[in-house]
């Protein structure tokens, strides 16, 4: 649904338009810590989507916390939609 937190909803459509092209991605967090976050379609290749993954990955260990000890990330699981999830071992990431 279009809103005007996400910037779906604006007056400056050119803005919106060239940001979403430069490869804006929103994540949301959940009451239970988990991140929800898109990273790819069933038409991209598979290199694409590891190397989105690893991206984002990498880029959710830089905005830890100063403040939060012990392990950030505990599990790592990724899925389709509306299909089961398949955990991966995070040791192995970049």
């Amino acid at each position: 649904m279009p809103n005007p937190k996400t910037g779906t909803v604006t007056f400056d459509v050119t803005k919106a338009v060239n940001e979403i092209k430069a490869g804006k991605v929103e994540y949301r967090v959940d009451k239970s810590g988990n991140i929800h976050v898109p990273i790819g379609k069933v038409s991209f290749e598979d290199n694409k989507l590891v190397e989105n993954f690893n991206t984002i990955f990498e880029t959710m260990m830089k905005v830890k916390p100063a403040a939060a000890k012990g392990t950030y990330m505990k599990n790592v699981t990724i899925s389709t939609t509306m299909g089961p999830g398949v955990k991966v071992d995070s040791s192995t990431v970049k």
